[in-house]
Formats: C-alpha cells, sequence, structure tokens
C-alpha cells in the first residue's frame, strides 16, 4: 500500500466503517446513474407570447422570454461556490424560423438570422443559475392580425436527456382591459363595496373563453360563493401574504372591440379592522381547455352557488378601462398608536429594569400593503443620572438631539389591530436625580390616522413623586426590576406598578428594522439586514428618499452564455 493510499484512509477511520461503506455506496450508485441513465434536463420558460398591434408591447429592452435549464435536485441554498450536478459541454438550440413575416426577433448567444447557439459547460440542481438568455419579441412592418409561429428550443449534450420548450407566438390576438374602479365615497370599516368588475376586448380578434382573478388583502372579503370560481384563503403566515384569491373561469366568447360586465357587481367585504386593504382584478384570455391548470399553484376550494355570468355592454367608454383595476378599501378608519413609560425608584449603584410598552388600540391595523411592510419607529431617551447597560435587540443607540444620546426602537409593520409590545431597558443609575425624566416619543408629524396624538409619548421618571404617571397617558408606569447593587452601602429598589407593553408580537415578522431614520410615513427607513449573503442596505435620505443598494456575495458561476 502506498503512503499516499494510507494516508486517504484517515478521512474514513475517522467516519467509522458505517460512514465509509455509505460513502462508497452513495458514489457506485451515482457512478451508475451516470453511465447507464442520463441526467433528465427541462428547458423552461414563457409558452405563449401575444403581440399587440397597438401598443410598444412593453419595455424594448426586456425580453418576454427568459429561458433557463431545469436539473435534477435540491437548489442551491447560501453562500459559497455552488456546486454542479452535471459536468460536460453542451448546446442549446433556439429555432424561430417560423416567425419570418411574422414578427421580429432578438436572439441570445451565437445568433445568425433566426437561429441561435447557446453552449454550456456545467448545471446546477434547479432553475436559478442555469440561465440561457432571454429571447424579445416586436411587430415589424410585417406583421398582420392573426400572424402565428412558434420557437422551438432544443438541447444536446452527452450525459444529458433534454425535454424542449415550444413557444407559441400570436400578432393581434384578444387584448382585454379592465374597467376602473371608482372610489367608494364614505365606505366604512365593515361595509360592503359593490365593485363593476367588467373588460373590454380591444384586440382584434375574439377570445374563446377568460378567465377573472381578484384578490383581496387580510381586511377583505368576497361573501358569495360561485360554482365556475375556485377560493383560496391564506390565513397564516406573514400578514403580508394573507388573503384570498380567486379564480372564475367563463367559456364565453369574448367578441373583439366589445366591453362586458358582470351581470351582477362583484360584493367586496371589509372587515372592522381594514384600512387600505387593497381589492384588484384582472380579465385574461384563456380557452376552456387550459383552465385546469390555473389551480395547481394553490389549494383552491371550489365554490357552491350559481355561476357568475358576464353580459355584453353596450355603449361603455374606453376612457373607463386600464390595464390595472385595484382599490383601497377602506380609506376612512383610524388606528391609536400608544406609548407607556416606567416610573422607578432606585438609588446609586442600583440597575434597574423600565418596560416600555407600544400598543396598537385600533380599530384598525396597519396594513403597509404599498411599502411592502416598513418598519416605522421612536425614540427613548435615559433619565438625568442613568445610563443603559443593556437596551432591546430592536433599539439602537443614536443621538437625539446635539450632544444628546438616546434609542432609536423599530417597529416591523404590519401591525395588528391590538398589537402590543415590550421594550425592556435596563437602566443603571449612576447618581439620584430626583425625578430625572427621559422621554418616550413617536416622531412628531400629523398622522391622520392615529385617532389620539396625545397618547404618542411617555416618560422613564427615576425617583419621582408617589403620584408620577408615565405622562402620556395617563397610566402608571411600568414596573421596575432592581438587581443588586453593586455600591458598598447595598439598597433595594421598588417600582412603581402601572401596565406596559405585554410583549405579544402583533406585527408581521418579516421585517425588522434597524437604522438612522424614522417614522409611520411611507417614505423608507433606513436599516441594514443581511439576507442569505445579500446585504441590503436601505439609507433613509429625508422624506421620501430611499436609495437601495444591494450587493451580491453569491457565486454562481456557470452561468451559460
Amino acid at each position: 500500500m502506498t503512503q499516499q493510499a494510507i494516508r486517504r484512509l484517515g478521512p474514513l477511520r475517522a467516519l467509522g466503517l458505517v460512514a465509509a461503506a455509505s460513502l462508497v455506496a452513495a458514489g457506485a450508485a451515482g457512478t451508475a446513474r451516470a453511465a447507464d441513465a442520463p441526467l433528465p434536463v427541462t428547458v423552461t420558460g414563457e409558452d405563449r407570447v401575444d403581440l399587440s398591434l397597438q401598443s410598444d408591447n412593453g419595455d424594448p429592452s426586456e425580453p418576454q422570454v427568459m429561458l433557463r435549464l431545469n436539473a435534477p435536485g435540491e437548489e442551491f441554498e447560501g453562500d459559497g461556490v455552488v456546486p454542479p450536478v452535471f459536468t460536460g459541454d453542451y448546446t442549446i438550440r433556439i429555432d424561430a424560423t417560423e416567425l419570418a413575416g411574422v414578427a421580429s426577433v432578438e436572439l441570445p448567444c451565437d445568433a445568425d438570422g433566426l437561429v441561435a447557439v447557446c453552449t454550456g459547460s456545467e448545471l446546477y440542481a434547479g432553475q436559478q443559475y442555469n440561465r440561457v438568455g432571454g429571447i424579445r419579441l416586436d411587430i415589424d412592418d410585417d406583421s398582420e392580425a392573426g400572424d402565428f409561429g412558434s420557437i422551438t428550443v432544443t438541447g444536446e449534450g452527452k450525459g444529458l436527456a433534454f425535454t424542449p420548450l415550444s413557444i407559441d407566438v400570436l400578432v393581434g390576438g384578444p387584448e382585454f382591459v379592465n374597467r376602473e374602479l371608482p372610489p367608494p365615497g364614505d365606505l366604512r370599516a365593515g361595509d360592503t363595496y359593490k365593485a363593476p368588475v367588467g373588460l373590454r376586448n380591444t384586440g382584434t380578434m375574439a377570445a374563446e373563453g377568460a378567465v377573472l382573478r381578484f384578490h383581496g388583502s387580510r381586511g377583505v372579503s368576497f361573501p358569495d360563493s360561485f360554482g365556475n370560481c375556485a377560493y383560496s384563503e391564506v390565513t397564516t403566515g406573514p400578514l403580508l401574504r394573507q388573503g384570498t384569491d380567486v379564480i372564475c373561469t367563463f367559456p364565453d366568447t369574448i367578441d373583439a372591440g366589445t366591453a362586458y360586465a358582470l351581470a351582477e357587481p362583484l360584493k367586496v367585504s371589509t372587515a372592522d379592522f381594514a384600512l387600505h386593504d387593497i381589492f384588484t382584478y384582472s380579465f385574461t384570455a384563456v380557452p376552456p381547455s387550459e383552465t385546469a391548470g390555473l389551480r395547481e399553484a394553490k389549494d383552491y376550494r371550489q365554490g357552491t352557488g350559481a355561476d357568475l355570468k358576464l353580459k355584453k355592454l353596450a355603449g361603455a367608454d374606453p376612457a373607463d378601462y386600464s390595464r390595472y383595476a385595484e382599490l383601497d378599501l377602506p380609506t376612512t378608519n383610524t388606528y391609536d398608536l400608544e406609548l407607556t413609560g416606567a416610573a422607578l425608584d432606585a438609588e446609586a449603584g442600583d440597575t434597574v429594569t423600565a418596560e416600555i410598552g407600544f400598543r396598537n388600540n385600533g380599530p384598525a391595523w396597519i396594513s403597509a400593503l404599498r411599502s411592502g411592510g416598513e418598519p416605522f419607529s421612536f425614540t427613548v431617551e435615559a433619565p438625568e443620572g442613568a445610563t443603559v447597560t443593556k437596551a432591546p435587540e430592536k433599539c439602537r443607540e443614536i443621538t437625539v438631539a446635539e450632544g444628546e444620546k438616546g434609542y432609536r426602537c423599530w417597529v416591523s409593520t404590519p401591525l395588528l389591530e391590538d398589537a402590543e409590545l415590550g421594550f425592556p431597558f435596563e437602566l443603571r443609575v449612576d447618581r439620584v436625580v430626583e425625578n430625572a425624566k427621559g422621554e418616550v416619543a413617536l416622531p412628531e408629524w400629523d398622522d391622520p390616522f392615529d385617532s389620539d396624538h396625545a397618547n404618542n409619548s411617555a416618560w422613564i421618571v427615576l425617583n419621582g413623586p408617589d403620584e408620577q404617571t408615565d405622562g402620556g397617558t395617563g397610566q402608571n408606569g411600568g414596573g421596575a426590576t432592581p438587581s443588586a447593587s453593586p455600591s458598598p452601602s447595598p439598597s433595594s429598589g421598588s417600582g412603581q406598578g402601572g401596565t406596559s407593553g405585554s410583549g405579544t408580537n402583533g406585527t408581521s415578522g418579516d421585517v425588522t428594522g434597524t437604522g438612522v431614520q424614522g417614522g409611520l410615513a411611507s417614505t423608507g427607513a433606513g436599516g441594514v439586514a443581511l439576507i442569505g449573503g445579500a446585504a441590503l442596505l436601505a439609507l433613509g435620505l429625508g422624506a421620501g428618499v430611499t436609495v437601495l443598494l444591494r450587493h451580491r456575495a453569491r457565486q454562481t458561476g456557470g452561468t451559460v452564455a
């Protein structure tokens, strides 16, 4: 046995005979699979593109089709070098010759007219890292309504078995726009909005079948159940993703140049806590034979009532229709954000805990749906003579005024209508100052949805009079938790009773804010978060301005060129 072979046995002995046998068996199995069965690879991307004769078909610089390769195995997550599941040369051929005289085509890689060939040498599990390239399609001078053709994408490589992709391209087909939703006026939380849902086919061809999709966020629901609709309710998980999705199918022929409306307005109910919840809908042209697959992505339940019907609408004004139809419901509800402070007695050398409370007294939640769940903040100042020795996880030290240090604490959104949070601050009393106060306060701005601004500030009071309150809400301060005094003359501190945040997390759990700029405005809050090796830096640069810088630290490698 060579010395090199002996050295190689070391790791196997360390693993033990069982583990070593497992490794050998796994290696043998992998070799057998590579030798006997090719690795299955699927070409993925959009399989249908409809080109309009009346619009620019989206951003001219953006492809409508992004081609990738899907290989078996668990997609890599984490940082570092992505391990390949296949190493070896392969080619991808994109044939768009059927689109001659139909549309103009921009192909990736090494293109010769309407045919392109892409090459690669590594494949990774999943499809994220197996990018081939994009295909951009546009109408040209020869394009006419009804023109049709297909792009065929195939692959070839030793040890690989490719499933090809066919992309159908139709020019001047059906084009649906949706009836705009009028503002509901004085709609209040708990009321029902009757939505005038409808569509208009602005294309040059009729559509055989249509699909209506509509969505309501957490504070929106749909009381009716229609037999040709399927419903999916999400009531758990992140608040931003909770809500109801509905798909309704219509086998009707949708004539070109014709407007349609639901036979009756769609009832959209709002909860008592609803505020700026979102209702949105859209129609798309989908043949009845293709509607079954639309429900596969989610757990839908079939409706139980009569079918929802479409009817032709004569004299419809084209100006009433647009590509997007959505509405915030309602816009008149309010919430009540309240801060509670703490009143504590302590002597020099004592360490005490001030429980700062934050709660939403409702009735509305703070959905933050338009901003994607931005956090907001409040500031905390230590009373004179005291030093913060330990701050809550969601608080960081800042300069609250010139020469004055304090803390900014962050509250994640969405925020439930009954959210109650606790922020414990550990204070060391360096010297006794009678009736020393430190302010706890939300930013000073006129929030029209906060019903009571009087309780937006509170106080941490050290060694105040017995009747001292938290100064903001009329509640007594939170309890103190004194520790053993390190001073030569031991003493005990006693907390003054009262209320504070209970620590119940009434937020989405999606955002943990840390940064230098706060407020409940939808302009952006500063912060740094590390997400799977990518650092996302959000710098608040005054009202209304947010700069986002993203630096990816993940090494992908092996991209198909």
